[in-house]
């Protein structure tokens, strides 16, 4: 049987080490990490380690090291293959059947390691020598100490077409092609790939060199090169940097994510450690799990010119669909123009990390992005400003997170669109006056000027009545597809009864996500609830003269549906529009009041007009019948 060094990394990557241990040994946990007695040796004191996101376990006591299979074979006994089925089966994962191809895959992959390292050492070499004094002093102008030269390992690809490869010729020509050290084109003979360049090497989360970036030196295209794909990288699922930035942001409880490694490299020479780049692509599914392992909300900080801030939008976009409680992005907006190695050149270390800790929650990023991107002026504008911010959201598969998202977006939109209310002066009652007749007759109030309260009826200027509230739930009960089309109308309702009102709130958040949800389903989320009792109530109610109150039955069924739901649409208009005009019909009978002028009667006998004819339509969809 064979078992790949991928294979084995994939299952040590689904086990959480801590709850696999802590099974047998009580584990507390101690900030990023857990600690417990050893099993391994008597001890009072907690002197054993657990490290999730290493995937190992250490004792500083006794010297006991190892991953998940170890914990098995040495705490429990068990042999290593079936230390490795249990886990296996654990993990959800099929024990690869014998297969010797996978077998020689798994040598073929060390001896490409073998390859990238020997390479990597040999740029190195080539860097230090009499010909990498260009480069060398493009360094040194770049800021670059030779200290965190050393560190980063940078080399020099001479500019050749077949200096590599003659260095590496104990290594077969396939198997350089293979890690991407040299091009085979067609029938041509194999030369190096990389010529003149600056080299970088790329590393795995366990430090071992896996691919390069090179940055030419001169004039040409591209200014970058990566490695291309290989059997040991894979640019959507490696981050540059990981290797040094994981422990890093073990002490800081942060990850900065930049464009490019020479980022990465001069926020490391400015003494910020703890920062990755992606390789030359945007931000892959793959990538944001590795940030997320590490810390709930990594900070993206990319250029602050529009191509920096489109693949900023990119990374949120592509986060969207992810997010689940407690992880999310957030958005550090550098200087327009420049980028983290320009603002730590000017500003220091204590600059960027300023920077840093002002970053936007992506909420907030999404939100200025939408507001920016045209004027909002029109109501067609204001309305696409929606659509674009619930679709937002609704890429959100996470409900809770949804829900949230799509509440914080509506608060905004009330807000930046909320209507500015005149100044009013204090209201002058009405005073009788005397007749210039002398006879001393006392006029009546214009009845034009009477606030609307006497005309309010079961509905209020603020809120809705309760009998017009429980017929809006009962029909929403029996009709729940309605609650999704008028969602946001339904929250701006104030219900008057707080059972009521508490039995609206339940029933919008169980409609949000639900598709296709009928009568049937909605009492069957709500029977554990404390408001199940109310539902079924209005659904038996008597009294309610609404087509969409009634239970239907007869040859006419389909029909009869129709008019029901058209009527309930009508009706949920009625009940969101009225309160507001008659807030608006008191605003302008006041102002009125005060100016006496043609402009303000007319603003206020519109405004009536509109009031008397939602209370006809009401009063319509009441005597409605459901054929």
């Amino acid at each position: 049987m064979t078992l790949t060094p991928q294979w084995l990394d994939e299952l040590r990557s689904r086990i959480t080490l801590s709850t696999l241990i802590g099974r047998t040994v009580k584990v507390i946990r101690a900030g990023r990490e857990y600690k417990a007695c050893c099993p391994f040796h008597n001890e009072k004191t907690p002197s054993f380690t657990i490290n999730d996101e290493k995937g190992f376990y250490h004792c500083f006591g006794c010297s006991a090291h190892g991953d998940a299979i170890r914990w098995m074979t040495d705490q429990r006994g068990l042999s290593f293959m079936d230390a490795v089925k249990e886990l296996a089966a654990e993990a959800g994962m099929d024990v690869p059947a014998p297969d010797p191809r996978a077998a020689k895959k798994a040598e073929e992959q060390a001896s490409l390691r073998d390859v990238t390292q020997a390479a990597a050492d040999w740029f190195a070499q080539q860097l230090a020598s009499s010909n990498g004094a260009p480069a060398r002093e493009y360094l040194a102008k770049r800021g670059i100490s030779e200290a965190t030269r050393k560190a980063f390992g940078f080399g020099l690809a001479p500019e050749s077409r077949s200096a590599l490869k003659e260095a590496l010729k104990k290594f077969p020509t396939a198997m350089l092609v293979e890690s991407g050290m040299l091009i085979a084109v067609d029938d041509k003979e194999p030369y190096d790939r990389f010529r003149g360049r600056l080299m970088i090497p790329i590393r795995d989360a366990r430090g071992r060199v896996i691919a390069f970036g090179g940055r030419i030196l001169g004039d040409g295209e591209p200014k970058y090169l990566n490695s291309p794909d290989t059997p040991l990288f894979d640019k959507g699922r490696t981050l540059y940097n990981l290797d040094k930035a994981s422990p890093a942001s073990r002490q800081t409880n942060r990850i900065i994510v930049v464009e490019g490694y020479m980022d990465v490299i001069a926020l490391a020479e400015a003494g910020i450690a703890d920062a990755v780049a992606p390789l030359g692509t945007a931000l892959t599914e793959n990538q944001l799990g590795m940030l997320w392992r590490m810390v709930p909300v990594p900070v993206l900080c990319f250029d602050g010119d529009s191509a920096g801030q489109k693949a900023a939008m990119r990374a949120a976009m592509r986060a969207l669909p992810l997010l689940r409680p407690g992880f999310s992005l957030a958005f550090a907006t550098l200087p327009a123009g420049q980028d983290p190695d320009d603002l730590v050149r000017a500003r220091g270390a204590e600059g960027f990390a300023a920077i840093v800790d002002e970053a936007q929650p992506l909420v907030e990023r999404l939100w200025a992005h939408e507001v920016a991107a045209g004027p909002l002026t029109t109501p067609e504008e204001r309305a696409a400003l929606k659509t674009r911010l619930l679709a937002h959201a609704d890429a959100i598969e996470d409900a809770d997170v949804r829900h949230h998202y799509r509440e914080a977006f509506r608060e905004r939109l009330d807000a930046l669109f909320a209507r500015g209310r005149p100044e009013r002066g204090s209201r002058v009652p009405w005073a009788p006056q005397p007749s210039r007749g002398g006879g001393g007759r006392r006029f009546a109030p214009d009845p034009r000027l009477q606030p609307p309260v006497d005309e309010a009826r079961s509905i209020g200027q603020i809120g809705i009545g309760g009998h017009y509230a429980a017929s809006l739930i009962a029909g929403l009960l029996r009709y729940p597809a309605a609650i999704r089309r008028h969602e946001e109308a339904l929250t701006r309702l104030a219900i008057p009864d707080s059972g009521d009102a508490e039995l609206l709130r339940v029933m919008l958040d169980s409609a949000d996500g639900q598709e296709g949800l009928d009568c049937e389903g909605l009492l069957a989320i709500l029977e554990p609830m404390k408001v199940y009792n109310r539902a079924t109530t209005l659904l038996r109610a008597d009294g309610m003269h609404f087509s969409f109150n009634r239970r239907l039955d007869g040859e006419e069924v389909d029909a009869a549906r129709e008019t029901a739901l058209r009527d309930l649409d009508e009706y949920i208009g009625v009940l969101v529009t009225q309160p507001e005009i008659r807030s608006r019909l008191a605003e302008a009978t006041a102002d009125y009041m005060r100016s006496m002028d043609d402009e303000g009667h007319a603003r206020q006998q519109k405004l009536r007009a509109m009031d008397e004819e939602l209370t006809r339509r009401l009063a319509a969809l009441s005597d409605s019948s459901p054929g």
